[in-house]
């Protein structure tokens, strides 16, 4: 919320340096703790390449990398700090031992957000004496380009703690959904795998290559995507009589490709395979140029759907 001017980000990964990013650029205090001996330099530098896109974006009111700030402990980072995003690695007993070690130092009004991807809130609950201001607050990397962030609370959350997590990232730009069940993986993480499953298996059974399947993706489907979900879009598919007819029409259709979907998991020849073809795809370019392609395009993507949105 806007009285929330002191954020703190434990740890610096990629993630949480992208939060870090959002967050000074928003005009808040940040105060950043990770083990890592290099975290400050990495993190600095990573803001210096986020700031021009951000800037771009119109997401820099009144922010400044000078407001940032690195501790060597998490209780000294969380010290007087609102609003927590908690990022470090996807292990319980690290993140039972950081809970453990900040719950006595937090402020009684503070929201403690994790950007987890696989563990669930249930599980992550019990590193607490009292859970009740921590809450799930996962995002789509990179955060300060990607607006979606899935929230959730349950039974051990206190209500307000989820409304103020939810108005705290869209007063950053954020689109914000709530999860009203535990599911691994969340949603949109559920929806990427079920898209991913399917693109393996086309390539593993010889339909295409790694390269064609990305391309039927982002030139195809994924330009929509970008503007509606799958849902909405078929309805606008079945013209005036809308998602009624187009189930109708193509009602039998789908559960012919449903019953024909593959089912497979991600053994070692699966990822050999994968990466044999990527990196023909990549044809000879690093992660750090594809990165910045990425960003690039996410970037101008974004600036040019956001005053539709308004």
């Amino acid at each position: 919320m806007s009285e929330i001017k002191t954020t703190a980000v434990l740890g610096a990964g990629v993630i949480g340096a992208s939060w870090a990013a959002l967050f000074l650029a928003s005009g808040r205090e940040v105060s950043v703790f990770d083990v890592s001996p290099n975290a400050e330099k990495t993190v600095r530098e990573y803001i210096d390449r986020a700031w021009p896109t951000m800037d771009k974006l119109g997401l820099i009111n009144g922010g400044s990398p000078d407001k940032l700030r690195f501790f060597r402990s998490a209780r000294e980072a969380v010290d007087g700090a609102l609003f927590i995003q908690e990022n470090v690695p996807e292990k319980l007993k690290i993140k039972h031992a950081l809970y453990m070690d900040i719950e006595a130092a937090l402020d009684r009004n503070a929201v403690v957000a994790t950007s987890t991807s696989g563990l669930t809130l249930s599980e992550m609950q019990t590193g607490w004496k009292d859970p009740s201001r921590f809450v799930l607050g996962h995002p789509f990397n990179p955060p300060h380009l990607i607006p979606l962030v899935e929230v959730m609370g349950n039974d051990r959350t206190q209500e307000n703690a989820v409304e103020t997590a939810m108005q705290f990232y869209e007063l950053l730009g954020k689109v914000t959904i709530r999860l009203r069940r535990e599911v691994p993986g969340h949603v949109a993480n559920r929806l990427q795998a079920a898209i991913w499953r399917e693109a393996i298996h086309l390539v593993r059974t010889g339909v295409a290559s790694v390269e064609d399947v990305d391309k039927a993706v982002w030139a195809g489907p994924g330009l929509r995507w970008a503007a509606m979900g799958p849902t909405m879009l078929f309805h606008l598919g079945g013209g005036e009589g809308g998602l009624g007819t187009f189930c109708e029409r193509l009602g039998e259709s789908f559960n012919r490709w449903f019953d024909d979907l593959g089912v497979l998991h991600l053994d070692a020849t699966t990822s050999e395979m994968l990466l044999s073809g990527v990196e023909d795809a990549a044809n000879g370019h690093s992660t750090a140029e594809l990165s910045e392609s990425r960003d690039a395009m996410i970037a101008s993507i974004q600036a040019a759907l956001s005053p539709l949105r308004r």
